[in-house]
């Protein structure tokens, strides 16, 4: 699970990837369109998208001949609870050193 969370994050981490699940996050599309509306080719697009596959953030669908995409929102989800979940844990770490310290 963390090597997953890992990943995850790497593939977000970058601006592009990033803009291109938001540009997907209005709606399925392919890369050629993707490429019309981001100042980035069809190729570098299609080898953003491959690593947003392949650590679960999108899925292609055929549609007739063409390769569109779709972002899972469920894998995002899980993403932002896993995140939420680390977040809590420092929460707690931080109130105990808290504690500890006002207690001394």
């Amino acid at each position: 699970m963390t090597d997953t969370l890992v990943d995850v994050c790497a593939a977000l981490g970058d601006s592009t990837r990033w803009s291109i699940l938001t540009a997907l996050g209005e709606g399925d599309a392919s890369a050629s369109s993707l490429a019309t509306r981001l100042p980035v080719s069809r190729q570098a697009i299609a080898k953003h998208l491959a690593v947003l596959e392949r650590v679960g953030l999108v899925e292609p669908v055929r549609v007739g001949r063409e390769l569109r995409y779709r972002v899972l929102g469920s894998e995002l989800s899980a993403t932002a609870r896993r995140l939420d979940a680390v977040g809590a844990a420092w929460e707690r770490r931080l109130a105990a050193i808290k504690e500890i310290a006002e207690d001394m």
